[in-house]
């Protein structure tokens, strides 16, 4: 598998303009699933100053995000897992982030239902971290789909009908998305 994945970009919804291009490394014991589903959420958290596997400089965080932004104090604002994330690290972030949002993302809903019963069993902070659940079948034929190159339009992205409408490397996608609160 490479060891670097390019996504040239372009999008037709106004509230969400994406670099030209954007590039992922594949980091040790990553997998193509993992470069999905952060490129994914790169997509839906796509905002000013969202960085890639960024440190974020401070000594007490001892993690290394998926996908950061950072606030004008260089703490973190927005912080992003993605794939398998324990909850052990879950509940070192709850407290040593306190003021960021705390996001997870997998590959599908049955996924994020076992993340929160683990979180539930070792009564982490509720009301706290966000989850994000994509549609199994569409991760799957992305990552059957992925290449060293690939080209992704965006067409839609509405966070109020949690829908996505896209081209990866030359088809087309309609697929839905479900957020949950824990």
């Amino acid at each position: 598998m490479a060891a670097k994945f390019t996504f040239q970009c372009s999008s037709d919804d106004g509230r969400r303009p994406l670099p030209h291009k954007i590039l992922f490394g594949l980091g040790l014991n990553e997998t193509a699933r993992h470069i999905v589903l952060k490129f994914m959420a790169w997509v839906l958290f796509h905002r000013e100053r969202l960085m890639v596997e960024t440190s974020v400089q401070n000594d007490s965080i001892p993690f290394v995000p998926d996908l950061c932004q950072l606030g004008y104090d260089m703490r973190p604002a927005l912080w992003v897992e993605c794939g398998d994330c324990s909850v052990a690290k879950l509940h070192k972030l709850g407290a040593k982030c306190p003021e960021a949002e705390i996001w997870v993302v997998k590959a599908s809903l049955a996924e994020v239902q076992s993340l929160m019963r683990s979180m539930a069993r070792e009564e982490l902070r509720t009301d706290r971290y966000d989850l994000l659940a994509l549609d199994p079948e569409t991760v799957g034929e992305l990552i059957g789909l992925i290449r060293e190159r690939n080209e992704f339009h965006l067409h839609r992205a509405d966070p109020e009908d949690k829908r996505l409408q896209f081209e990866f490397n030359g088809l087309w996608f309609d697929t839905t998305y479900e957020t949950l609160r824990f």
